[in-house]
């Protein structure tokens, strides 16, 4: 029996989220852990993300409805966002640092349905990878499907304004929004624990520091990443691009 192209891309997928979730690790990575952030820091950040998922399932619904032939990019975006933020990558600082993934869908997508791509991959990475965790869960989704994923849609969108390359410009807009993502982090951890000695400020820098050394590398690696996958979804899926207005009907 002959697969089509889409058929293998999907048995290949499975594949990699079954390796994934047949092999979980206790995680120390940046997504902020189960119960390190006090309860009042973990009610404000969920009660901040609310409006942002019930805006996403309103986007989403009508992605779904009006772009049909879109669902397998979603999919695709949805999986890629799991696979390599689930990639751990140990630190030279003595934790681990990982890609987020998010920039594909926001770039495709917008933030609404990354949004709920993005909370989608961090419920079940939480349950089944103790990647993160559920007390945690409005933290890590604003700044992982929330601020890196904003920042790269605003640089995405000023580039394609003054006509950069396209893949140039998605180089420099994910690299940025994977790295904004982690300033984010370090902001929330600064806040929920202050140094005693210099404060948030100080704390923050600390944070910056840990999280430097791998994530900079990485967030280059993920730039990389996400414009070989578009560059592949152009030749393979441009029918499914141009539906959702990435890509122009070329004459």
């Amino acid at each position: 029996m002959k697969y089509s192209k889409s058929e293998k891309k999907f048995i290949l997928f499975s594949c990699v989220l079954a390796a994934i979730i047949a092999f979980p690790q206790t995680a120390g990575a940046m997504h902020i852990m189960e119960g390190y952030l006090p309860p009042v820091f973990a009610i404000i950040w969920s009660a901040i993300v609310i409006p942002f998922i019930v805006f996403g399932i309103i986007r989403l619904r009508r992605i779904i409805a009006e772009h049909k032939r879109a669902l397998i990019l979603l999919a695709m975006s949805g999986a890629f966002v799991f696979v390599i933020s689930s990639l751990k990558i140990p630190s030279v600082t003595g934790s681990c640092s990982h890609m987020t993934g998010t920039g594909l869908a926001a770039i495709l997508f917008g933030m609404g349905s990354t949004v709920i791509l993005g909370v989608i991959v961090l419920i079940f990475q939480a349950i089944l990878l103790a990647h993160g965790g559920l007390t945690t869960l409005g933290a890590n989704t604003f700044s992982m499907t929330i601020a890196g994923p904003f920042l790269t849609l605003i640089l995405y969108k000023a580039g394609k304004k003054i006509k950069l390359n396209k893949m140039a410009t998605v180089l420099i807009a994910v690299f940025l929004g994977s790295l904004f993502t982690y300033v984010v982090t370090a902001f929330q951890l600064a806040l929920a624990h202050p140094s005693e000695v210099g404060g948030f400020g100080a704390s923050f820098v600390s944070f910056m520091i840990v999280f430097a050394p791998t994530q900079l590398p990485l967030s280059v690696v993920e730039a990389i990443l996400t414009v070989l996958v578009l560059v592949g979804m152009e030749k393979f899926a441009s029918r499914e691009l141009v539906d959702i207005s990435y890509m122009e009907v070329k004459n």
